[in-house]
C-alpha cells in the first residue's frame, strides 16, 4: 500500500484550518490591554499649618474632609510625643479614622558633603523612619536639605548618598522619596533628579515631584510622561498664579489646583498614562488659606483635586 505524505501546501492549509477552527470555537485573540494609572487623595498638613492645630486635630480634619491619606510633618509628630503622646496611640487613631500615612515631611541633610554631619543626618533619618514605621507609614520625603546653595553637586555623588538613605529604608520598611526643590541648586529639575534616582541602582528609588517646584525649577512638565508610574508614588499637587514671575514666585504663592495656570490636565493625563498608582498630596503654604477654617480649606482642596482629575481623565 502506498504511504501518503502531505504536501507543503496541504500542511499549510491544514494549519490554517486548525487556526480558523480555534478562533471560531471560542478562543479570542485580543490586543494587549493598556494599563491605566489610578489616583488616591492625600492631605499634606502644611495646607492647614497656619491654623496651628494639634496633630490629632490635623488628622480629624483630613478624615472629615474625605481624604484617604495624610502626609504629616515629622517635627509635629515628635512635638506631640514630647507632650506625652505614644506611637501606638497615634497608630490606632489613624486607623480608626480610616486614614493611611502615605508620606511624611522631614529635612535630614543626608546629601551634605561633611562625612560626620552626613552620618548624623542619616541617624536622624533613621529615627524619623522608625517613627513612621511604628504608625504604619509608607514613605518619607528626601529633599536636598543643606545643599540648596553653593556649587552644583555631581549627580553620581547624589545618587550614592541617596542610595545610602534607601538602604536605611530597607531596614525600616520606609521608602525615602527624592524630592525635587525648584529653588535649590541641586535636584531642582526633573531630569537631574531622575538621573540621580536611576543611578542609585536601587529598586525602590523614586521621586517626589511638586507642580510648583517643577515650574520654579524650570522643568517642562512633558518630562513626566517619560517616567514609569512606579517612579512617582506621590506627587504634591497645587497651582501657581499668572501674575507672578517664575523668578519671584515663592512657596506662599501656591494656590488651589485649577485656580492658576499650571497645565494640570496634561500633568494628570500623563501620570495616569504611565500606569502607576499615584497619591496626589495637596501641599499649600498660602497664608490666605491659613486665615480660613481648616476643614473648609481641606474640603475645598479635595474638591479641586478631584475636579482636575475628572478634567484630565473623565
Amino acid at each position: 500500500m502506498k504511504t501518503w505524505h502531505p504536501s507543503r501546501r496541504e500542511i499549510f492549509l491544514g494549519v490554517g484550518g486548525l487556526a480558523a477552527g480555534s478562533l471560531t470555537s471560542g478562543a479570542v485573540c485580543t490586543a494587549p490591554v493598556e494599563k491605566r494609572g489610578t489616583f488616591r487623595y492625600c492631605l499634606n498638613t502644611s495646607t492647614i499649618g497656619g491654623q496651628k492645630l494639634g496633630l490629632l486635630e490635623d488628622l480629624d480634619v483630613a478624615a472629615n474632609a474625605g481624604y484617604e491619606g495624610v502626609e504629616p510633618w515629622i517635627r509635629k509628630i515628635t512635638a506631640w510625643l514630647d507632650e506625652g503622646g505614644t506611637l501606638p496611640e497615634l497608630k490606632q487613631r489613624i486607623a480608626d479614622l480610616g486614614l493611611t500615612v502615605e508620606s511624611a515631611i522631614d529635612f535630614a541633610p543626608w546629601i551634605i558633603d561633611d562625612p560626620e554631619e552626613r552620618r548624623q543626618a542619616l541617624e536622624t533619618a533613621r529615627k524619623s523612619m522608625d517613627i513612621l514605621a511604628q504608625i504604619g507609614g509608607k514613605r518619607i520625603a528626601a529633599p536636598p536639605s543643606g545643599a540648596t546653595k553653593g556649587e552644583q553637586m555631581d549627580l553620581l555623588v547624589i545618587a550614592e548618598r541617596y542610595r545610602a538613605l534607601l538602604e536605611l529604608g530597607d531596614e525600616t520598611g520606609i521608602v525615602p522619596e527624592l524630592e525635587i526643590w525648584g529653588h535649590s541648586v541641586n535636584l531642582s529639575r526633573l531630569g537631574f533628579s531622575a538621573c540621580a534616582a536611576i543611578e542609585t541602582g536601587h529598586p525602590k528609588a523614586c521621586l517626589l515631584p511638586d507642580v510648583f517646584h517643577l515650574y520654579k525649577g524650570g522643568s517642562d512638565f512633558t518630562g513626566l510622561k517619560l517616567l514609569s508610574g512606579d517612579m512617582i508614588p506621590v506627587m504634591h499637587i497645587n497651582d501657581y498664579p499668572a501674575d507672578t514671575s517664575r523668578e519671584a514666585m515663592k512657596e506662599a504663592d501656591r494656590i488651589m489646583p485649577g485656580d492658576g495656570i499650571a497645565p494640570l490636565t496634561q500633568i494628570l493625563h500623563d501620570l495616569t498614562a504611565s500606569g502607576g498608582e499615584t497619591v496626589l498630596s495637596l501641599e499649600l503654604f498660602n497664608r490666605s488659606y491659613w486665615k480660613q477654617d481648616a476643614l473648609d480649606i481641606a474640603s475645598l482642596g479635595l474638591e479641586k483635586m478631584k475636579a482636575a482629575v475628572a478634567a484630565a481623565i473623565g
